[in-house]
């Protein structure tokens, strides 16, 4: 398409084509738990995160934690209405990884890079991309769209993450990343994204 940058064969980038998205616990049990980064600048960036999930076709994985067991609720609302359809996978296992049907989830999207976001960093992050990564998966977590119980916990997991290879990113790097260059069709994605977040992000900063 005239006007489009190529896709290189050899991009190590994340691309629209490359990478798929995973979301882990966004419930409101999690939410409230979280104290190593504000409610709503959290909320932001993981809505950022899933408006990006839609608008670049990503392949997207989003499970939840004890609904069945009637002791969590699912996906909270704000999040889903940002997402575009997708099935929650509810399991039992802390970690992600050890659900089959997640596991078969992740593996059906054909993507060895994985966006990972999910609640809380130092346990429904940390441990599948853990297991992940030992599996030859490249992962990358979205620093400012996740949270744990602590900074202290939130840091610790990051560097556990990090020693092992993840390589995080943030929200707004990510959008930026899948888009590229503003010469290609679609750019107005992109603008779209920045013109709804940073109204919302500098009335937090105000």
């Amino acid at each position: 398409m005239a006007g489009e940058t190529p896709v290189r064969p050899d991009d190590e980038l994340l691309t629209p084509d490359n990478a798929a998205l995973v979301l882990i616990d966004y419930q409101p049990e999690q939410v409230t738990s979280v104290s190593s980064i504000g409610h709503d600048e959290l909320m932001l960036n993981i809505g950022a995160v899933a408006k990006a999930a839609g608008l670049y076709d990503l392949p997207t994985v989003l499970s939840t934690v004890g609904v069945e067991l009637g002791v969590n609720t699912g996906t909270i609302d704000e999040l889903r209405e940002a997402l575009p359809p997708t099935e929650e996978i509810d399991r039992t296992t802390l970690n992600s990884w050890e659900d089959p049907d997640f596991r078969a989830a992740v593996e059906a999207t054909g993507r060895k890079k994985i966006i990972m976001t999910g609640l809380w960093t130092e346990v429904c992050v940390a441990f599948p991309t853990l297991d992940m990564l030992r599996e030859g998966y490249e992962i990358y977590p979205v620093a400012d769209a996740i949270g744990g119980v602590s900074r202290e916990a939130h840091e610790r997991a990051m560097q556990r993450m990090m020693y092992a290879g993840a390589q995080p990113i943030t929200a707004i790097s990510l959008v930026a990343e899948l888009q590229r260059d503003w010469g290609r069709p679609g750019a107005d994605k992109l603008r779209g994204v920045l013109r709804w977040y940073f109204p919302k992000y500098n009335e937090l900063r105000a």
